[in-house]
């Protein structure tokens, strides 16, 4: 199985795979390719990276470079296909300069060190300009010149003051790193532009070299690059006119056609040879990643501190002593570390966490690290190994060659802080954060390849409405029909092939959601950074598959809505009821909070909040933090189409028995009734009853969670039937096994993803059991989240019996708060320190959100519940941030106002004592 690249894209130019035979490197073939724009020039480029290198090697190539503009955003993607189908790649970039003349030049490392000024010099160009743009001018070329090979692409006109320049390029370019580039693309004036570079050649001595300015791999690829230069000039096709290429020329050539065209300059053809052997001695594969240092004290080793710091961990975790089977998995974990040198990363994150508890910000490890005790000592995760089955090789395995993978959720509202720090600590040129590569999707490239083919907004806007339909297959002749289009019509026909053709392209570079890539030595020496859309943000070129194929280590920073709401719940406890709570020291496994999950009175509770898991929490009952466990993981796309629900419900009700082909299996399944419902239990059917090594089965995982670049998920079906019929099981039991564990393919839940939510389900429902007007304080100052609207959240503290207090200026604070439920409209607020002490229930910072029907988010009198039980002592008051439209600053202006000199008697006072706008007092009026 391939382990970098995904499986070449189909294309009707292309021979059917297996049909072309694949020269590898070594071959008798003559030339190499030397400027190739790939899809990573947005909307430019019409071929993958990979793509490139795998029609290369057919044409028996003698290697491929990858010259996008201005970036490197491509060059992995090229790298690991290039190694796949053993064919050289040359790492390059083509330089366009933010002058008038717009010079232009192909650039190519010979070593590291060159490589890292390429890196350097782009991240100079990117961060002095706006996301997606690059300004380098021609000095700063020239500063980062050295052991770079460079081509200069001439333009159409050759004047005096292109000649200078280059003669300038080629004093810091010695003649030997410095070539001219000569295209011959069947233009009419195709010997006379050939003439002209041959005589630039003889003015300043520099060697020519033949390219293609290759922009597809293949001649079929011609329509959608007129299509995606359309998409970037905002115009049709009608209207393109001199933007589009002249010709459909621009693919990668037979080396017999190139050294046809330029027979009468064989050299420039020898030239490219000459150019790749001296790029190529550089490679992708020669860069090392190191993570910082700072994290290991003076004197210590990495595995000597982390060691250190688990131990003492593990003596907090478990007072009464570390159990044998969590004793024995430090261990072991601590081995692997010290043997794959991961040492620094563990320390890294643990700094990260420590930071983050040292100002008070709520934070929790979870997906795979949750599988590692290491992890739980370090108090990155709270998922406690003795609660759940930790299967290490989900998180770290010696056969895979990945890094590990970490996320932290932090408080939504403080994530910041959080990232920020690590751009402190480390600095700008050593922490960045990780991209993503927005491709089009079906409705996007709908939408984008109707207007460029000049479809009516009406045509297009059926069509994307109705993407659901194709599946990934052009949509049938009926399904047409009923959309009142032709399907024999010439122009739809284009439109539906172009629309899936570009399916997957790459539109831009996102940021990611919150991984962090930190580095030892400058992270802008091993890939270019760029601005990010949000300020204070930087962004590196490459995306997680693209960290995972080089071996980096990014660390996620995530946010969640439901720390806040529970930082701001423990706050409440303690202020108001002085109950000092943590996530760790709740009560565990109360009967009374396993009932009102029951009975799914579970409004704003996280993860069971929804129509669905309200529906599910009944049938499944459930009675203790595994309950949860897999209640979370349940309700989820893939076991429900895996067929996998209503098994486990009748097992679980008594109604069908349990079964278990082999005591392998029961000791996989047993805990889930004999049903597959996590990610790690078909890891380890694939291990123990397959046969699959730890490697194979984190790539079936991989496949089945739809990284396609490991493999499509069919092509592990006969390994893994083949697997379970030679350890003796049947073939009719191997298939039922394989097609639950396609269901995963539709988001399957990995246990340890699922332990780490259930924590916080239970943290949220135990408050919401006991203090039901804490819950509903915090949730409403924790918004956005979740699935209901202020209002609704209301009615339902209302329902627990809560006493809901409308927003009053002599009461209410920017937030909503608690107040004794003795408290009336005679009293006061006392002084601005009392007032102040209140305001200081929860964390700053909270998002007005509004009710869209009404000025105040606040359900109408006389709707309130039948009520329940409520803990007691204290009413909710809502807060000022109900108010539609008021801002924070006239709240808050109010607040001090009443605390220094209110109760007022006239809101002519108020305005006069508060400074608030008038705007304001008309909001709260209306309110």
């Amino acid at each position: 199985m391939p382990e970098a690249i995904p499986k070449a894209r189909p294309h009707p130019s292309h021979a059917k795979p297996g049909a072309a035979k694949i020269v590898r490197a070594g071959s008798r073939a003559s030339y190499v390719e030397l400027a190739v724009t790939s899809n990573f020039t947005f909307l430019t480029g019409a071929s993958h990276p990979d793509e490139y290198a795998v029609r290369a090697a057919e044409l028996g190539y003698r290697g491929i470079a990858l010259t996008d503009t201005n970036t490197l955003a491509g060059i992995v993607r090229a790298h690991s296909a290039a190694k796949e189908v053993g064919i050289p790649l040359v790492v390059g970039c083509r330089l366009v300069l933010a002058d008038p003349r717009g010079f232009a030049a192909l650039v190519y490392p010979t070593d590291v060190a060159s490589y890292g000024r390429l890196c350097q010099l782009l991240t100079l160009g990117k961060r002095r300009a706006p996301k997606a743009h690059c300004y380098l001018s021609f000095e700063d070329l020239l500063e980062h010149s050295q052991d770079l090979l460079a081509v200069a692409v001439p333009p159409r006109q050759i004047d005096d003051a292109y000649l200078a320049r280059l003669r300038t390029l080629q004093r810091w370019f010695d003649d030997d790193r410095l070539s001219i580039a000569a295209t011959c693309c069947y233009g009419p004036d195709d010997t006379r532009r050939l003439r002209d570079i041959a005589r630039l050649c003889d003015q300043t001595r520099l060697p020519m070299v033949a390219v293609q300015e290759a922009h597809y791999h293949v001649p079929g690829r011609r329509m959608l690059q007129d299509v995606a230069t359309c998409i970037r000039h905002g115009c049709t096709l009608e209207e393109a006119g001199h933007r589009l290429l002249p010709n459909g020329e621009r693919y990668l050539k037979p080396p017999e056609e190139m050294d046809r065209l330029f027979r009468d300059y064989p050299l420039a053809v020898a030239r490219s040879v000459e150019i790749a052997r001296r790029a190529s001695a550089f490679s992708l594969d020669q860069l090392r990643y190191q993570y910082p240092s700072e994290v290991v004290p003076e004197g210590a080793t990495s595995i000597g501190h982390l060691t250190k710091l688990t131990w003492e961990g593990a003596a907090w975790r478990y007072p009464d002593g570390v159990p044998d089977k969590v004793r024995a998995q430090i261990a072991y974990e601590l081995a692997l570390i010290d043997e794959l040198q991961y040492a620094h990363y563990f320390l890294t994150v643990h700094d990260l966490v420590r930071y983050a508890r040292s100002i008070n910000i709520l934070c929790q490890g979870r997906g795979a690290a949750a599988n590692s005790a290491v992890c739980y000592c370090l108090g990155v995760t709270e998922v406690n190994p003795a609660f759940i089955d930790v299967l290490f090789e989900r998180f770290i395995s010696r056969e895979r060659k990945e890094p590990p993978d970490i996320d932290i959720d932090f408080e939504h509202e403080r994530r910041e802080e959080a990232i920020q720090y690590l751009y402190r600590k480390y600095g700008r040129d050593r922490a960045a954060l990780t991209a993503e590569v927005i491709s089009y999707r079906g409705r996007s490239a709908v939408r984008e390849v109707g207007k460029a083919l000049g479809l009516s907004l009406d045509v297009v806007d059926r069509l994307a409405k109705n993407i659901d339909f194709w599946g990934g297959q052009a949509p049938e002749s009926e399904t047409l029909a009923a959309l009142k289009l032709d399907p024999n019509d010439t122009t739809i026909g284009h439109f539906l092939r172009l629309s899936l053709e570009i399916q997957g392209f790459p539109r831009h570079l996102g940021q990611h959601v919150g991984g962090f890539v930190l580095t030892e030595t400058p992270l802008n020496q091993l890939v270019p950074i760029e601005n990010a859309a949000m300020p204070d943000r930087t962004v590196i070129e490459w995306d997680k598959d693209d960290l995972d194929a080089m071996g980096f280590i990014k660390v996620d920073v995530l946010g969640l809505g439901m720390l806040t709401c529970l930082h701001r719940g423990f706050d409440l406890l303690e202020q108001h009821y002085d109950r000092p709570l943590t996530i760790a020291t709740l009560p565990h496994e109360e009967p009374e909070v396993y009932d009102m999950i029951c009975k799914a009175d579970t409004i704003g509770v996280f993860q069971i909040e929804s129509r669905a898991q309200m529906s599910m929490l009944p049938r499944l009952r459930p009675r203790c933090f595994y309950d949860l466990v897999i209640e979370v993981a349940i309700v989820r796309p893939g076991p429900i189409q895996g067929g996998m629900v209503h098994p486990y419900l009748r097992r679980r009700m008594g109604k069908e028995k349990e079964s278990y082909a082999s005591p392998a299996i029961e000791r996989i399944l047993k805990k889930t009734l004999g049903v597959p419902l996590f990610q790690e239990q078909a890891m380890q059917l694939a291990i123990d009853c397959a046969g699959f090594t730890p490697d194979e089965a984190d790539k079936l995982r991989r496949a089945v969670t739809g990284f396609r670049r490991y493999g499509d998920l069919e092509d592990f079906q006969s390994r893994f039937t083949s697997g379970m019929i030679g350890n003796g099981y049947e073939r009719g039991f191997a298939e039922r096994c394989f097609e639950q564990i396609k269901g995963f393919s539709s988001y399957g839940f990995p246990e340890s993803h699922s332990a780490s939510f259930a924590l916080l389900v239970y943290a949220s429902s135990w408050i919401k059991c006991h203090y039901p007007e804490v819950f509903a304080c915090a949730l409403l100052n924790s918004q956005p989240m979740g699935f209901y609207a202020p209002a609704q959240i209301v009615i339902d503290a209302q329902r627990h019996g809560v006493e809901v207090r409308g927003v009053d200026v002599h009461f209410s604070e920017w937030e909503c708060t608690l107040e004794p439920e003795e408290l009336s409209h005679e009293g006061t607020r006392g002084d601005a320190a009392s007032a102040e002490a209140r305001r200081h229930g929860g964390a700053e910072g909270t998002s007005n959100i509004q009710h869209p029907t009404s000025n105040i988010e606040v359900p109408e009198e006389g709707q309130q519940g039948e009520p329940a039980s409520a803990s007691g002592g204290n009413a909710l008051r809502l807060g000022m941030n109900r108010v539609k439209g008021l801002r924070q600053e006239d709240a808050e202006a109010i607040a001090r106002a009443v605390a220094r000199e209110g109760p007022f008697t006239s809101i002519e006072a108020l305005w006069k004592a508060s400074g608030a706008s008038t705007r304001a007092l008309r909001l709260l009026a209306a309110a």
